[in-house]
Parts: C-alpha cells; structure tokens; sequence
C-alpha cells in the first residue's frame, strides 16, 4: 500500500509541474501565488512531501495554477496500470 500511495503521489507532482511548465511558470513564481515555499513545491512535484500533501495545499496548488483540483488527482487507465504493476 506505501508503494502506491509513493506512485500516487508521484503522479500528482508531475502533474503540477506539467500545468506549471505548460503556464512557463517557475516553481518561485507558483510557490508566491498560494504563499509556500520553492522547495515545498518542489518537493510535491518530485513525490518526495514527507507527510503527504494535505487536500487544503492541493486546493490551494491548483487555485495557482488556474486549474480544478481534479485535473491533478483523476487519474486515466494508463496511470492506474503503472499502480497495478507495481505490485
């Protein structure tokens, strides 16, 4: 179950940094829209938030990048498989 909740979160880093990048927007100019740090937003986006990432944060990520929460959390048949492989 920690190797998919990893994969997870992972997936919704990448997420973030794909909607940011397609925006040309830099980690520092994201992280000033929702009142964070680079490196926390950097940490999100490498899957490497020790805790989790609480839904508050996510809301607040996707409220900065123009976007609904669920763009970064739905994920496609594909994404899913990469879970079930893991195993």
């Amino acid at each position: 179950m920690e190797r998919k909740k990893d994969l997870i979160y992972k997936q919704i880093g990448a997420k973030i940094a794909y909607y940011r990048t397609i925006q040309q927007m830099t980690q520092d100019e994201l992280a000033e829209r929702i009142h964070m740090s680079r490196s926390s937003i950097g940490r999100i986006e490498r899957g490497k938030y020790s805790s989790g990432v609480p839904i508050s944060t996510l809301l607040d990520i996707a409220e900065g990048l123009g976007t609904d929460l669920s763009a970064l959390v739905t994920f496609s048949e594909e994404e899913e498989k990469i879970w079930l492989n893991s195993r």
